[in-house]
């Protein structure tokens, strides 16, 4: 029993919110051991939370004692009746009623994706989920209200997905292959443009870059080359704004510079410690008592703001003019 929960241990290394389960061939069948050894270790209630069930019960539904517990199928159903692709979500209630099933379809999805029974049954287009993933996103930023913090947890009768959601994330690549096939269609196939901006506001990492992408499909010619040329201009942009970020809040350019060198290096921003105080501009004595805690906390928004946007898209320095 001992051994079996050890193997099974090193081989499935769940993660977190989204890797909660993973697939272990056996050649024997285990069933009744495995049960046996989640029954000594955690408790006799715990195979079914350990142990996947059918793929048919998560694609069409089963019954769990009295309960019914929807399938993959009924809830794509429901989605496409009451929520057609490409119609506003309209009404406080409709939006939580969209954001409670979509959230149901992301996690059965998350669970079917490991089977292999699922490649072709996933019945929606990539494209249709991009335009679903877009409708979920906003209402989250809608409900979020502003807030700096990424709890999923809204209020007490409304979780988001958002694991879930980053989990099928649009990368630049992706956005890039996009862009090459637009190029070389000679910049003729407006459909392709439709995909991309698409595919981009199904990305909640890719969203701050919208413009950016935009701007360099705009400056592409005959003699671009997608890739060397996005990269050329991406440093372009990243010393561009954070010039202007120096220049509309009177920051130490080489502190500033030093301070941004290191979030690329670390992989965040320091929001804690001394650093950020070289970069803020001077105060005298007659400044009111909140003013440069409120000029610190504008600098690192603006900052953080420039952090995101560059950061996964970029090189990790940053040369000054």
């Amino acid at each position: 029993m001992h051994g079996l929960v050890q193997a099974y241990s090193r081989t499935n290394r769940i993660l977190n919110s989204v890797k909660t389960f993973g697939n272990i061939v056996c050649f024997r069948n285990l069933e009744k051991a495995t049960n046996e050894a989640i029954a000594l270790f955690g408790d006799k209630e715990a195979c079914g939370i350990v142990l996947l069930k059918a793929y048919e019960d998560y694609y069409d539904g089963y019954k769990d004692e009295e309960k019914e517990v929807r399938g993959y199928k009924s809830l794509i159903d429901e989605l496409q009746e009451k929520f057609p692709v490409g119609e506003q979500v309209l009404g406080e209630q409709n939006q939580k009623d969209f954001i409670k099933l979509y959230g149901g379809v992301l996690r059965v999805r998350n669970i079917l994706v490991t089977f292999d029974e699922f490649a072709g049954n996933e019945i929606l287009s990539d494209r249709c989920f991009q335009d679903y993933h877009s409708m979920y996103i906003d209402l989250y930023n809608e409900f979020r209200g502003g807030r700096d913090d990424d709890k999923e947890n809204i209020n007490d009768d409304l979780v988001f997905e958002m694991e879930l959601i980053k989990q099928v994330e649009i990368n630049i690549d992706y956005i890039l292959k996009l862009i090459t096939e637009y190029h070389q269609d000679h910049t003729q196939n407006k459909e392709l443009l439709v995909d991309i901006n698409k595919a981009i506001d199904s990305s909640v990492e890719l969203r701050n870059k919208k413009d950016l992408i935009n701007q360099f499909i705009t400056a592409l010619d005959v003699h671009s080359n997608v890739d060397d040329d996005w990269q050329k201009f991406v440093e372009e942009k990243k010393i561009e704004e954070l010039e202007r970020i120096i220049s509309e809040e009177n920051l130490d350019r080489d502190a500033t510079y030093k301070f941004i060198e290191n979030a690329f290096r670390d992989g965040l921003v320091a929001t804690t410690g001394t650093s950020i105080a070289g970069v803020l501009p001077p105060v005298t004595r007659f400044s009111p008592g909140g003013e440069r805690t409120k000029k610190r906390e504008s600098v690192l928004e603006k900052l953080t703001g420039f952090f995101e946007r560059f950061f996964d898209i970029s090189s990790k320095s940053i040369e000054e003019k």
